[in-house]
């Protein structure tokens, strides 16, 4: 199909005769009525342009909304999660296939994109703890009645190695301010074994990169129940313990079979990796090991939030055996993607994705979202047979080895940065799509807007006759949009790499089989979602934004609303440096910003009052709507944030020390961590960083503008 025609890409040629304009304005029609054609065919009764002059976009969403069904995506996370599918495995291949099959089934246009990425799996582990007594236990690693079913609990690239009969310390969450309160008492962790337990702020990467740091040998890891919910006794919480995203021996670009790969011996690829080996264990090993420790009593201020049986932090008297070998190789990895191609804009892409790799069965995490993926496609390619095909293109995305650092979806956004940047509209994410109740939503500010009034149109699975917004405004923190500076899930590399709009959208959460094997079809039809009805709220969200993303003539961006969130943000800062920086850059910056997202409101008023089909109105669309698009890549910065390149947006984006105060302005907050630590010359890192994300805003500014300064 002949690409839509674009001002920038229209010559005017000045000539010196009348007849030599004649002839340039006789070519200029025929080029116009060429793409006429191509892309308009109302000629034809069959034509998707002469469909949705019948049934327009509205009509199908209406439709769209009317083909849930909970037992169809109950079928597919019952198949889904036969078995336990760790990415890079043969159980692995299975997925891909069924996913593939189901794409094709659907007549969706299907294609798998393969790379070689390095993953970590376990070859041995023990653990024995020795008691002051004098007697001893081994300590079974595996949970109850999963033995040789799943992939023992293991952290992905943990480094091997081994603690013989070391002494034992509690380090609480394994914070700084932990390992300040263990000196206030006396507590030297050097060349001991932590237990720490896993809480919200730091990842288990910082706390092994804080235990090493302070001179621990190993880490022992677990995670508390609820209290009440003896559903997740036993279970153990796998997970990865590598700094970064994507392929560690393919940084920055795409990890295809027969490209460059770095050896495990260089600098970059080692910094990735811990320094010190780490297991995840249970509840009840942790207490068992925990509760005959002595020394000094647990700091008052531990004691509110702490579940478990712990009453001294040690060291010892325990001493424990640790032992753990890792093997590291490289495997295959499998993205599966199924194309709706636009009729007007088949250049300009909308793109869903969800991860189908799991720990062990992946029932909740992530395959409840492949589930609803499958869900969309089904419903989708019902509504290609009546007719509709959407305004610009639809790609429904399956990724592999998120688990692992979102590796499948970075390796792909890497190896199609330029076309994403260019052309990418949006990313929609759905990780965990059901955990329990409750819907959550995590977004670029422009979308907020869209992911409310979606929810309008939604049935609330929990409240009958109600619609999930009702629910979600009376809930007890009200419409409360978070926003995507986490390293959590494949939105990522769309957002933090490439400067694409993005969206996460979820039911429920902190379920108690989170990364365990208990995280089965049973669990979820015992008490995630007995009747699926929030499987099905999920998907009809989720495609629901996808339709009006694909099929609105202009994109349904809010950049005021994204104003207002930047000034929010400032002001936060403004309240944690407490005056110590001029702020003035960011503030002028955003009131520049403000300036041009009124200018756009008002286009986008003009645009949409009119009603005719001129090929100069939708020219006008289009150039509107690519400045939407590309507003968000005025955010990122070629240079990235200091010392982690990779990472490029300097409003959302993962702050380097875990325990920053600060969730957006990541080169800010990073600014501020290294001014406490070397508070020479730090005033003057922190305003640089503040002036660079005054540039960025300007350079969003100036894409919504259109035009150069």
């Amino acid at each position: 199909m002949a690409q839509p025609l674009s001002p920038n890409n229209s010559s005017i040629m000045v000539l010196s005769s009348s007849s030599s304009c004649t002839l340039v304005f006789v070519i200029f029609l025929c080029i116009l009525g060429f793409y006429t054609l191509q892309n308009h065919p109302t000629s034809t009764k069959s034509s998707p342009h002469h469909q949705n002059l019948q049934k327009n976009s509205h009509h199908f969403q209406e439709i769209f909304l009317t083909l849930s069904s909970n037992y169809t995506v109950s079928t597919y996370l019952r198949e889904l999660t036969l078995h336990p599918h760790i990415a890079g495995t043969q159980p692995s291949l299975q997925t891909v296939q069924y996913v593939h099959n189901h794409f094709k089934d659907f007549n969706l246009e299907t294609h798998t994109v393969d790379f070689e990425a390095l993953l970590s799996y376990p070859t041995q582990s023990s653990l024995s703890v020795h008691f002051r007594n004098g007697s001893s236990k081994d300590l079974s690693l595996t949970e109850s009645g999963q033995l040789g079913r799943v992939v023992v609990p293991f952290h992905a690239y943990s480094p091997s190695g081994t603690a013989a009969l070391a002494k034992v310390v509690f380090v609480n969450y394994g914070r700084e301010e932990d390992y300040h309160a263990l000196v206030a008492l006396g507590v030297n962790v050097s060349g001991c074994v932590v237990v720490a337990r896993r809480g919200e702020v730091l990842s288990r990467a910082g706390v092994v990169e804080r235990a090493a740091a302070n001179g621990a040998v190993a880490v022992l890891m677990y995670t508390e129940g609820d209290g009440d919910n003896t559903r997740f006794n036993g279970g153990v919480e796998r997970g990865t313990v590598m700094r970064g995203l994507g392929d560690p021996l393919s940084p920055g670009w795409g990890g295809v079979g027969g490209g460059e790969k770095l050896g495990l011996e260089d600098s970059e690829v080692i910094k990735r990796f811990p320094k010190i080996p780490s297991m995840p264990i249970s509840v009840e090993n942790a207490e068992m090991i925990l509760g005959s420790l002595e020394g000094a009593r647990v700091p008052y201020e531990w004691r509110a939030a702490l579940k478990s049986k712990v009453g001294r932090v040690g060291p010892g008297p325990t001493l424990v055996n640790f032992t753990y070998q890792e093997e590291k190789k490289v495997a295959t990895i499998h993205n599966v993607f199924a194309v709706i191609r636009g009729w007007e804009e088949p250049d300009r892409y909308v793109l869903l994705g969800n991860h189908r790799d799991a720990w062990t069965y992946g029932a909740v995490d992530p395959n409840s979202g492949t589930a609803a993926l499958l869900d969309i496609a089904h419903r989708y390619a019902h509504l290609m047979r009546l007719g509709w095909a959407p305004r610009r293109t639809i790609i429904l995305c399956s990724w592999d080895a998120e688990e692992f650092g979102m590796v499948g979806s970075t390796e792909w956004v890497e190896q199609n940065l330029l076309n994403l940047g260019s052309k990418a509209v949006v990313y929609l994410n759905v990780d965990c799509a059901v955990q329990g109740p409750g819907f959550f939503a995590r977004a670029t500010p422009q979308l907020d807007n869209l992911i409310i009034e979606v929810t309008k149109k939604i049935k609330d699975p929990d409240s009958e006759g109600k619609e999930v917004y009702q629910t979600w405004v009376a809930g007890n923190r009200g419409i409360d949009i978070q926003r995507l500076s986490g390293v959590d899930s494949d939105y990522a590399p769309f957002l933090q790499h490439a400067g694409i709009p993005s969206i996460d959208l979820y039911y429920g959460k902190d379920f108690p089989v989170y990364h365990t094997a208990f995280d089965s079809f049973d669990w979820m039809t015992k008490y995630g979602d007995p009747l699926f009805h929030r499987h099905v709220a999920v998907a009809g969200i989720w495609g629901l934004l996808a339709l009006h993303l694909a099929d609105d003539p202009v994109l349904p961006f809010d950049y005021l609303s994204y104003a207002a969130k930047l000034q929010e943000h400032t002001n936060a800062l403004d309240s944690l440096l407490g005056g110590g920086s001029s702020l003035h850059p960011i503030t002028s910056a955003i009131q520049e910003f403000i300036s041009a997202a009124k200018e756009v409101e008002l286009e986008k008023k003009k645009l949409r009052e009119q009603t005719t089909t001129d090929n100069l109105l939708i020219l006008k669309k289009r150039s509107l709507n690519d400045r939407l698009m590309l507003a968000e890549r005025g955010l990122l910065d070629p240079e990235g944030l200091l010392g982690r390149q990779w990472f490029k947006h300097l409003v959302y984006g993962p702050p380097k020390d875990d325990e920053s105060k600060l969730v957006f302005f990541p080169g800010i907050a990073d600014a501020i961590t290294q001014a406490t630590r070397i508070p020479r010359g730090g005033q003057s890192g922190i305003q640089h960083e503040i002036w660079r994300v005054a540039r960025a805003i300007q350079r969003a500014s100036t894409a919504l503008k259109g035009e150069l300064s």
